[in-house]
């Protein structure tokens, strides 16, 4: 690999957004299972659009799920009426976002009514995210009868693997551990099991990549950019001179200094695409379901692995599916403050429907949970899974 670690898409995606968008419409299609349309986007509409769920383009056979029209100034009917703080708002007609990923200021109307079904989004050009995309993604595939799996996913030694949990609890870790060892990327983030729970399909989203994984992944510190190296130096000067501070100035006196640096080191962090950080030809995204890993994260320093019953596993990943939709359902909420009477039965429906659909998915699955330190130890982590892959 010679390409470098980096936050904006790749030339190639970008030379397809410019075709698309001279086209006038450039289509995205999930597996089959959501089809996306974006109409009037331009190259960077389209790039941040790639950003958020992969580099799915493929013309569409049949009508999309989910149209996404791009206008420079989005139309309103009437005056607007504000819910929360530069949060959403509403017009006579139109149910409003004013935040995508990060807080970053937007302006998108979004029909909630049609979730799940044909659905779509007016969004003033040139935001950096479309707000409520993935979400809306996955309640267009949890309506195909497919689950939403908030998961890592790769094959390794003829083996599909499901690696699932809590966030933060080192899903990303296993799977980066595998990949290190020749696996086939499925998934990470989002990884979609089919009704029969025999396959897997991953939604390619870039990786999060932090700093404190490169000691244990050399083969990726050479790669990183330069404005990533420095912002990461800086950072970690900054580490540095915090913990310096005498207690009465910094940590416990609540100093500038010790209340900015938890904003620093949450940026310790590079977005890459799959693809640059594997290559394309291990980057399958898609693959069987013979196993099954909980990973979660304790007190000891050991990695510890035992088996626990699938059933249980889908238990308790409805809890974490519906943890990771709350900031959706607060939208969803104020859509249903503005309009009572728009109620969307998917979206009401959907814990029950997942409850049932990985109940039926998981259902006889070998399934083992991995208890690990945080935060996970790469290395470690494939060395107590990999016995339980190649005896399969």
């Amino acid at each position: 690999m010679t390409s470098t670690l980096r936050d904006d898409t790749d030339t190639e995606t970008r030379s397809q957004a410019e075709a698309g968008s001279a086209a006038g419409t450039v289509d995205y299609d999930v597996h089959g299972l959501a089809g996306i349309r974006l109409v009037d986007a331009s190259p960077t509409d389209v790039a941040a659009v790639t950003r958020q769920i992969g580099p799915m383009q493929a013309p569409l056979a049949r009508e999309p799920e989910l149209v996404i029209r791009f206008v420079d100034r989005l139309p309103l009917s009437s005056r607007v009426r504000y819910l929360g703080l530069d949060d959403a708002a509403f017009t006579d007609d139109a149910f409003l976002l004013l935040q995508s990923k990060n807080k970053a200021r937007v302006r998108a109307q979004v029909a909630f009514e049609g979730i799940g079904t044909t659905c779509e989004l007016v969004c003033e050009t040139g935001v950096p995210a479309v707000p409520a995309l993935v979400p809306i993604v996955n309640l267009t595939v949890l309506a195909k009868g497919w689950v939403p799996l908030h998961a890592s996913a790769f094959t390794y030694a003829g083996t599909g693997v499901l690696a699932t949990g809590w966030a933060k609890g080192g899903k990303t870790e296993a799977l980066l551990a595998f990949m290190a060892h020749g696996a086939g990327y499925v998934g990470d983030e989002w990884v979609y099991v089919s009704p029969d729970g025999e396959r897997l399909c991953g939604l390619p989203e870039p990786i999060k990549i932090w700093e404190w994984h490169l000691p244990e992944l050399p083969r990726f510190r050479a790669l990183v950019s330069g404005p990533a190296r420095s912002r990461w130096k800086a950072i970690k000067a900054a580490q540095a001179v915090e913990r310096a501070l005498p207690d009465r100035v910094g940590r416990a006196g609540g100093g500038a200094l010790s209340r900015v640096m938890p904003l620093l080191e949450r940026q310790l962090f590079v977005h890459v695409p799959p693809e640059e950080l594997f290559g394309p030809d291990s980057c399958a995204l898609a693959g069987r379901l013979d196993r099954v890993f909980l990973l979660v994260s304790h007190e000891t320093p050991d990695v510890r692995v035992e088996p626990v019953a699938a059933e249980e596993v889908a238990r308790r990943m409805v809890f974490s599916l519906q943890h990771e939709r709350l900031s959706f359902l607060a939208h969803y909420q104020k859509f249903r403050f503005a309009f009572p009477e728009a109620a969307n039965a998917l979206i009401d429906g959907a814990e029950e429907r997942e409850r049932v659909a990985l109940a039926q998915a998981l259902a006889g699955k070998d399934a083992h949970v991995v208890y690990h330190p945080f935060p996970a130890p790469i290395p470690a982590l494939f060395e107590a899974m990999r016995p339980l892959l190649e005896d399969h």
